[in-house]
């Protein structure tokens, strides 16, 4: 999933149209057989993080206990409905995220934010690894003020612990969900479906 696209977002002038059609996807979860898509039971909360490729970033949140589903798709952009290509040619603005519905009793959205801190490299601008363009950046996309606060406290204490270990400024975009468009069928799920698969996911060896 190397990409040679631009490290600069694109504006509305020059984002890629998009279309009016979803893009269609099993409404089931390839490992645990649950849904994929809304609505889900009234006691699930959502959030979405972007922290390099999709692939193995929802591996990692779908084995975590109290996670109910997960899916891969594109947000924190302009175009609507993009597909893969026009992600990767670094002319819609989105972002590859997971989709991560979860139950709070089971599990907290702390906790979920110490896993996506400790998964990959957040100080790495518009890449991840070898992974370079805008749609690799590291971004948590928030549904409420509770959960904004609570990534922006995150963001700081884990800051505050990769300086003193010699890393850099931490470059994650903290904003509010918007769209979530879900990815070709063929990405959901799919270091299940290719356990040989392609992941460049990886933390920095800092505890959370």
């Amino acid at each position: 999933m190397f990409s040679l696209s631009k490290d600069t977002l694109p504006t509305q002038d020059t984002a890629l149209p998009g279309r009016d059609e979803t893009m269609p996807v099993t409404n089931r979860h390839f490992v645990n057989q649950h849904p994929i898509k809304a609505p889900f039971a009234e006691h699930l909360q959502q959030a979405i993080f972007g922290l390099g490729c999709f692939w193995g970033a929802e591996k990692a949140f779908w084995q975590a206990a109290g996670v109910y589903t997960t899916a891969v798709g594109y947000s924190a952009g302009i175009t609507k409905n993009p597909s893969y290509q026009e992600v990767c040619s670094g002319q819609t603005g989105h972002n590859e995220v997971v989709l991560v519905v979860f139950d709070p009793e089971i599990i907290s959205y702390q906790s979920l934010l110490q896993l996506f801190w400790e998964s990959h490299n957040p100080t790495q601008g518009m890449r991840q690894g070898n992974d370079r363009g805008t749609q690799y950046r590291s971004g948590i996309y928030t549904f409420s003020e509770q959960q904004n606060e609570q990534a922006q406290q995150s963001k700081a204490h884990f800051q505050k612990l990769l300086t003193e270990n010699g890393y850099g400024d931490i470059t994650t975009e903290i904003i509010s969900a918007g769209p979530f468009y879900y990815a070709e069928e063929y990405h959901q799920q799919y270091l299940a479906k290719n356990p040989a698969g392609y992941c460049g996911l990886g933390g920095v060896g800092v505890a959370y």
